[in-house]
């Protein structure tokens, strides 16, 4: 539900599309204010959160998506070291760690200079592609955290596709 009835009024604003998307998909939402819209989406693994922000003075709509998943101190430079090589093998978006909680999320920014205006197709890949990140690296980076693997063990251990049905 929107805690802020009527705050985008506008098709142009980027987060009335987001807001759209999520409302026809019949996904929990909640607006936080005039420039962030978070939804919650359930995973395979786990829930995500994905909060959009327009970031007006750079013209710029960006996505976090962070999950349940805080690293120990003690495994933050593996978990560093897994984040590299998840992030070389990704062509947009990234992840990192909020270093002062050890919160890991997977960011990705859409420019849209001079009143360009986002599509629904455009945020509906945004918020896909986060998704779909997250699931992809999400056993590798168990792995590292709890499991204890190394970044090179957790990313083969995880990273292999299996073809055909069981």
């Amino acid at each position: 539900m929107p805690l802020l009835e009527g705050a985008i009024d506008s098709k142009n604003n980027p987060l009335a599309v987001v807001e759209d998307i999520a409302a026809t998909n019949d996904w929990a939402f909640e607006r936080s204010g005039e420039d962030e819209i978070t939804i919650v989406s359930k995973g395979d693994w786990t829930d995500y959160q994905l909060t959009f922000t327009w970031m007006g003075e750079i013209d710029a709509l960006h996505l976090a998506c962070a999950f349940d998943m805080k690293i120990p101190v003690a495994r933050r430079n593996e978990a560093q070291r897994a984040i590299a090589a998840i992030n070389e093998q990704l062509w947009i978006g990234h992840f990192d760690i909020w270093t002062h909680t050890g919160t890991i999320m997977y960011r990705h920014a859409l420019i849209l200079p001079e009143g360009l205006t986002a599509s629904n197709a455009q945020c509906a890949e945004m918020l896909a592609n986060a998704i779909h990140a997250c699931e992809r690296y999400y056993p590798a980076l168990q792995f590292v955290v709890w499991a204890g693997k190394s970044a090179p063990e957790a990313m083969t251990a995880a990273m292999f596709d299996t073809a055909g049905e069981a």
